[in-house]
């Protein structure tokens, strides 16, 4: 099964990541747990380049977030899959179409139709949108901010009503879930999504 987990900065994708793994885990499968940009070490160069270095070009960012996405499909996400193992991941295709499709306008078919073609068509099983409002996830970033976090609350409300789209346009994939909550409620509803799709 391939779970990706997708949300506005803020919204705590990274800790559900984690516990959703943990709680696959305990359930007796074989999670493999990764991110993007990341998972590789590719990713993680591009991760730390686009994230952390000089301004990025919306094109050029788009081909990065994809680049780094098709070595992550082909050296852990495919294999892990092949050998029946659970990949949850943080982000995902989802997240090019909605950052930098929607929000820096690049156009949302556009983006999706480069990322389909460097995954070679490889979507989620199942994608959990952690929706929070974007006022209430700017409040939660706080400290050293990475170039995509700086981009304000109007960046972040684009992005929002981009997976709000997203959400509409494919309700068998996607699973919705409060992200205003406890950590722990947010976690159990999680856990549920998964489960129900098992």
């Amino acid at each position: 099964m391939f779970v990706t987990l997708e949300g506005l900065d803020g919204s705590g994708k990274t800790t559900q990541a984690r516990r959703l793994a943990e709680a696959l885990r305990a359930d007796g499968r074989d999670v493999v747990s990764t991110r993007e940009p990341g998972g590789t070490a590719l990713g993680e160069a591009v991760r730390d380049l686009v994230l952390h270095g000089c301004d990025v070009a919306p094109w050029a960012e788009a081909s990065l977030y994809a680049a780094s996405r098709a070595q992550h499909v082909e050296e852990v996400i495919r294999p892990a899959l092949a050998a029946g193992r659970t990949v949850v991941c943080d982000r995902y295709v989802d997240s090019s179409v909605v950052y930098q499709g929607v929000a820096r306008g690049l156009g949302l078919e556009r983006v999706l139709e480069l990322n389909l073609m460097v995954v070679a068509g490889l979507m989620p099983d199942v994608t959990v949108l952690l929706r929070l409002d974007a006022r209430a996830a700017a409040r939660r970033m706080r400290g050293s901010l990475d170039r995509i976090e700086r981009e304000g609350v109007g960046f972040l409300a684009r992005c929002a009503e981009a997976y709000d789209e997203l959400a509409a346009r494919f309700p068998d994939r996607y699973a919705v879930v409060d992200a205003a909550r406890s950590v722990d409620a947010i976690a159990e509803d999680v856990l549920g999504a998964v489960r129900v799709r098992s």
